[in-house]
């Protein structure tokens, strides 16, 4: 019998020195693993389905986006893009997916006016059509409906409460001005003779709904920035003069403002180039360049959206900008009389496709260009194509005017027609309907 064999020392000694070596590095492995168990965890784990998406993780304070999608055939629409639906400030519902802007005029005789000329007295002089010897009132009874929802009806003690505590401002020239003034025509009467005001400092004109602590107003900036045009009395000017960077020299009246509602455009319009000052008003020579109305209105839009992103809390407040308002100078663009216009028009134009022949649409295009690349939500009140239908809303001739009018004009209203503003009550009513609904239904 063979006597069993016996492993020499150097054998026992390589043995030990392996297992040693295989038990550390497998202490080693297990040590990594609990560190770093995160990283292995595809050694254990099933990888997703490449059908399976990997959850997104949104940021909660990604800012919001405008776009302006322009079209000028067609109405201007905003959305507000966001990976992550946000509650825009005095929002207290949504609109169903309708586009308000796209519509059309239907005769309303139950529910329009909303107001009357003679119970609101805060009407300028120069648009109460009824008191300047207007006789029919056919444009008081129109009512804008949406094609494809309803306008939400105006509800002036809802409004007041949700302004209760805050400021809203109307910034702009003449036509956002009688924008404003329908607002307070719209608001005034639910409220007590003594606990309302108005008072005007200069550009600024203020009106106070004491009980609600709530202020609406209007600032006169016909250019939004500076200008030799800013005398919010004297400011019947030809040779108009915007300084360039000048914003703030007016912007500083808006601030701490909750609702702001911008809109500049009829001073632009003066069939010649923009003269631009790059100095001080005050100074003896005048540094001035000559631009193009669409070049010179772009460097306006971006000014205004600088401001806004320095200037507005899109938390707490909330910015629009109401298109430009239309006139009716040439009745042959609706296929009427070649030497008429707006004198004597008592209905609306009814075909759908009209837009005029105004050469503003380049001007369209630019707010949509600029609005697009804001980072604070600016809501476009697109108030053009609707009120382009509103031939017969016009002042014309029933409105205070300002000089004595001659024998020759006198002879000829249409010569003296204004058909650019508009008699309240009436279309900017309308555009107030348009500014609640985006407001709070947005």
């Amino acid at each position: 019998m063979k006597s069993p064999s016996i492993a020499s020392p150097s054998s026992s000694f390589r043995k030990t020195r392996l297992s040693s070596y295989f038990f550390g590095l497998l202490a080693l492995i297990i040590l990594l693993i609990l560190l770093y168990s995160e990283d292995f965890s595809f050694l254990f784990f099933r990888r997703p389905s490449r059908f399976q998406p990997e959850p997104i993780i949104i940021n909660p304070i990604q800012q919001q986006q405008v776009d302006v999608d322009v079209d000028v055939d067609r109405p201007i629409s905003t959305t507000v893009k966001d990976t992550k639906k946000k509650v825009l400030p005095f929002a207290v519902g949504e609109t169903e997916e309708c586009d308000l802007f796209n519509g059309k005029w239907v005769k309303d005789e139950s529910n329009r006016p909303l107001y009357e000329e003679s119970e609101c007295p805060y009407i300028q002089p120069q648009l109460t059509c009824q008191q300047h010897g207007r006789l029919d009132k056919d444009y008081q009874f129109w009512r804008w409906q949406p094609h494809a929802c309803n306008l939400a009806r105006f509800n002036a003690t809802f409004m007041l409460e949700k302004l209760r505590g805050k400021r809203m401002m109307f910034v702009g020239d003449s036509l956002n001005r009688g924008q404003y003034v329908s607002m307070v025509c719209l608001l005034h009467r639910i409220l007590p003779e003594h606990g309302k005001s108005m008072q005007t400092f200069e550009s600024l004109t203020v009106f106070r709904a004491e009980e609600y602590n709530a202020s609406i107003e209007f600032y006169w900036a016909p250019f939004l920035l500076e200008s030799n045009s800013d005398n919010a009395v004297i400011h019947r000017v030809t040779d108009r003069i915007v300084r360039k960077g000048s914003i703030n020299k007016h912007g500083k009246y808006w601030l701490g403002a909750d609702i702001l509602v911008f809109n500049t455009y009829l001073w632009w319009i003066t069939g010649m180039k923009m003269k631009i000052l790059r100095g001080a008003f005050d100074e003896e020579r005048k540094d001035t360049v000559e631009m193009e109305t669409d070049d010179a209105y772009r460097l306006a839009m971006k000014s205004l959206v600088k401001w806004v992103q320095r200037n507005v809390d899109p938390e707490k407040s909330r910015v629009f900008f109401t298109s430009m308002s239309p006139s009716h100078g040439k009745s042959i663009e609706w296929g009427g009389d070649p030497y008429g216009n707006c004198y004597n028009q008592t209905s609306p134009i009814e075909d759908p496709k009209y837009w005029g022949q105004s050469s503003q649409k380049s001007i369209m295009k630019v707010i949509g260009e600029v609005f697009s690349k804001s980072r604070v939500p600016i809501t476009f009140l697109n108030i053009t194509q609707l009120s382009e239908y509103r031939k017969d809303a016009h002042t014309s001739i029933y409105k205070k005017q300002w000089n004595p009018l001659t024998p020759e004009q006198l002879a000829n209203p249409v010569s003296y027609s204004d058909c650019v503003h508009w008699c309240l009550p009436g279309l900017q009513d309308t555009w107030n309907e348009l500014l609640y609904a985006k407001l709070f239904y947005p």
